[in-house]
C-alpha cells in the first residue's frame, strides 16, 4: 500500500514496485481515510506513507494501522524529505518501522521494500560491532550472524578506529558496511566520540558509513544529540531482535546502494 497526497508520487513509487516487483499488487491511497477502507477490504503487506496527507499526519495514520490491521505486524515505512528533522527532534513515532529519505532515490526504496516482501536468503553485509559487555556481545552477535551478516566485534572505540584506520590504509574504503555501537564503552572514548571520528575525521557521511547507536537513554533530548553528532538511528536497550535487524538490515541496504552509485559514477 502506497500512501501519498501527490498523484506524481504515488505513480512514480508504483511504477519502480511493479518493475521491481514483478506481480506485485500495489494499492494506492491519496489520503489516509482511503487507506483505511483499503484495509477493511483485505489484508496487506507493507505499507509506505507520506508524513503529511490531507486529511492526517502519516504517523496518525500508522497508529491506525498497527491497531486495526489484521496481522500482527505490517512493516510501516514513513517515505518523505523531512524525515530527519522529526528524527533529531524524536518524533517519529514507535508504530513506524523505519523511515526512508526521498532524496535517496524511488529505486533505493523499491529494493528496500522488496527486502521486506521477498527476503533474501542470503543477505551479507559486515557490521563492525563496538561493545564491551560480553553477555550483551555474545546475544547480539549471533542475533545478527543468524541473519546472514558478518561481524566484527570490538570492545573500544579505540580499537574500532585502529580498525578503520588500517581499512583506509589498505584501500578499503569505509571498512564496513556499518556500524552498531553501545554509547557507553571501555576506554576513555564513547560511541559519540566514535560518530563525531567518523563524520569528521575520516569524513564517512550517513550514506557512505551508516551508523546505529544502541542506547539505555530514553532521554529525547539526549537521543537528538546522537542523532546531530551523526547517527542514522538509534536502537533502545533492552535490544528487541527484530526491530533490530529491521534497522540494520534497512541501513545496510542504503549504505550499499550509496556506495554502488559512487562506484558507476567513477
Amino acid at each position: 500500500m502506497v500512501v501519498d497526497g501527490s498523484k506524481v508520487v504515488r505513480r512514480l513509487i508504483e511504477q519502480v514496485l511493479k518493475t521491481d516487483l514483478p506481480g506485485v499488487t500495489v494499492l494506492a491511497c491519496e489520503t489516509g481515510a482511503e487507506a483505511k477502507q483499503q484495509l477493511e477490504a483485505g489484508v496487506v503487506d507493507f505499507v509506505t506513507t507520506a508524513l503529511r496527507l490531507p486529511d492526517m499526519d502519516g504517523l496518525e495514520l500508522a497508529q491506525y494501522i498497527r491497531e486495526h490491521a489484521p496481522q500482527a505486524y505490517i512493516p510501516i515505512v514513513v517515505v518523505s524529505g523531512d524525515v530527519q528533522e522529526r528524527l533529531v527532534a524524536r518524533t517519529l513515532s514507535d508504530a513506524v518501522t523505519d523511515y526512508f529519505d526521498k532524496s535517496l532515490g524511488f529505486a533505493a526504496l523499491a529494493a528496500f521494500i522488496r527486502g521486506y516482501v521477498r527476503p533474501e536468503s542470503n543477505v551479507t553485509g559486515e557490521v563492525l560491532y563496538v561493545e564491551d559487555s560480553r553477555v550483551v556481545a555474545l546475544a547480539t552477535r549471533r542475533m545478527m550472524e543468524k541473519h546472514g551478516l558478518t561481524v566484527l566485534h570490538v570492545v573500544s572505540v579505540e580499537d574500532a578506529l585502529a580498525l578503520l584506520d588500517t581499512a583506509k590504509a589498505q584501500g578499503k574504503v569505509p571498512g564496513a558496511d556499518i556500524v552498531l555501537t553501545d554509547v557507553n564503552l571501555k576506554g576513555e572514548l564513547t560511541g559519540g566520540d566514535l560518530l563525531e571520528r567518523i563524520r569528521n575525521d575520516f569524513g564517512y557521511g550517513k550514506a557512505q558509513l551508516p551508523v546505529l547507536v544502541m542506547t539505555g537513554d530514553d532521554n529525547p533530548k539526549n537521543q537528538a544529540v546522537l542523532i546531530r553528532q551523526g547517527a542514522n538511528d538509534l536502537v533502545e536497550k533492552p535490544i528487541e531482535e527484530r526491530l533490530l535487524i529491521t534497522k540494520l538490515l534497512f541501513q545496510l541496504r542504503v549504505g550499499q546502494h550509496s556506495r554502488a552509485l559512487q562506484t558507476e559514477a567513477v
